[in-house]
């Protein structure tokens, strides 16, 4: 049996860390100018998501960085880490980029919450899948703080006609931000309160008790790995919509450490649709 060949590495860029803004008590934004951002600019996707790579700053590497030759010269403990974000936006040589921030936990939130202008951050070139659907009658968006910036792009880019519900998770209050949705499309905070990020079921359950409207809508709906499962079963099998209709994915699983989550996206545990 054939394996199917890697995909080559998207190229990188060096940004150069500007500013950095703590939105909300576990928000972080942090604009970084590079010199030739053409490809975030022609993306049609509003889930523009880059691959932000970590190195040990003892070890003296001056980025771009060659992955596959460090990963054969490197210590296994010395390898370069990669993190996944979506861009909030790109604007002029400047992309926005929105991290969730958790104390100490993880390795780009402790990043961004540290972050000084001057820092350097290495991103590759954007991927994606998602843009708002001009035709669709209604638009459903879902997620919790990880999808945020990627649902907060996708209400900027509607036209000022569509209708819809943004369902949002967050701990409460204060993780609330401003967003920018047109007059016909309500914006739903969702407060899970003291429960950990991932245990909460609000999100499945205003999803669920929601009236779905007449007519060919859209769905976007990224967030912890278990509660897009569940929301699956809701869109498929309660809502009997088309594949075509829905983006759905997980962004990360209540449990697992960056790496694990990866890897078990080959697993059958991993599997979302």
């Amino acid at each position: 049996m054939n394996e199917r060949p890697a995909r080559p590495p998207r190229p990188q860029h060096v940004l150069e860390v500007v500013s950095t803004e703590r939105l909300t008590p576990h928000l972080v934004r942090v604009r970084a100018r590079g010199t030739d951002l053409s490809a975030f600019h022609e993306s049609p996707h509003t889930d523009r998501y880059v691959k932000i790579t970590f190195v040990k700053p003892e070890l003296g590497l001056e980025p771009p960085y060659d992955i596959a030759a460090l990963r054969a010269t490197l210590a296994p403990e010395d390898f370069p880490v990669t993190r996944t974000y979506t861009v909030r936006a790109a604007e002029g040589d400047e992309l926005v980029i929105d991290f969730v921030v958790h104390g100490e936990e993880g390795l780009a939130g402790p990043w961004a919450a540290r972050a000084q202008p001057g820092d350097r951050m290495v991103v590759s070139s954007p991927g994606g899948g998602y843009s708002p659907d001009a035709e669709a009658s209604w638009h459903l968006f879902a997620g919790d703080e990880s999808a945020l910036p990627a649902i907060a792009a996708a209400l900027e880019a509607l036209g000022p006609d569509a209708r819809g519900v943004a369902f949002l998770e967050v701990a409460g209050a204060a993780d609330e931000v401003p967003l920018a949705a047109p007059e016909g499309v309500a914006v739903a905070w969702l407060h899970r309160g003291e429960v950990p990020a991932g245990t909460s079921g609000v999100l499945v359950e205003a999803v669920a008790a929601w009236p779905v409207p007449q007519g060919r809508g859209q769905v976007f709906a990224h967030g912890e790995r278990e509660a897009m499962k569940a929301l699956r079963e809701v869109f498929f099998s309660a809502w009997a919509l088309e594949r075509a209709q829905v983006s759905l994915s997980g962004y990360w699983a209540y449990g697992r450490t960056e790496d694990r989550f990866q890897a078990e996206k080959r697993e059958p545990i991993g599997q979302i649709l």
